[in-house]
């Protein structure tokens, strides 16, 4: 299973916090966005830093392994 965090305004978009998803073989980040973009689209419009395994990834063609952990969080402002 890859486990999926949500977290600021992109949380409120979906109404969780977190979700898990079956890993399959050859499954790439751009996977796992585009089934939660499907959906939720207008949550992943927001969407402006995503980590995998509390490193920050810009490559959606990124290999995922059972287990890994995907964050994604939206620009936070404020002072």
């Amino acid at each position: 299973m890859i486990n999926i965090l949500f977290f600021g305004p992109v949380a409120d978009r979906v109404q969780m916090r977190e979700t898990q998803m079956a890993c399959t073989a050859g499954m790439r980040l751009q996977d796992v966005v585009a089934a939660l973009s499907a959906q939720h689209p207008k949550a992943f419009d927001i969407v402006s830093f995503t980590a995998v395994n509390q490193t920050q990834v810009k490559d959606m063609q990124l290999p995922l392994h059972d287990g890994d952990e995907i964050a994604f969080m939206a620009k936070f402002s404020g002072g």
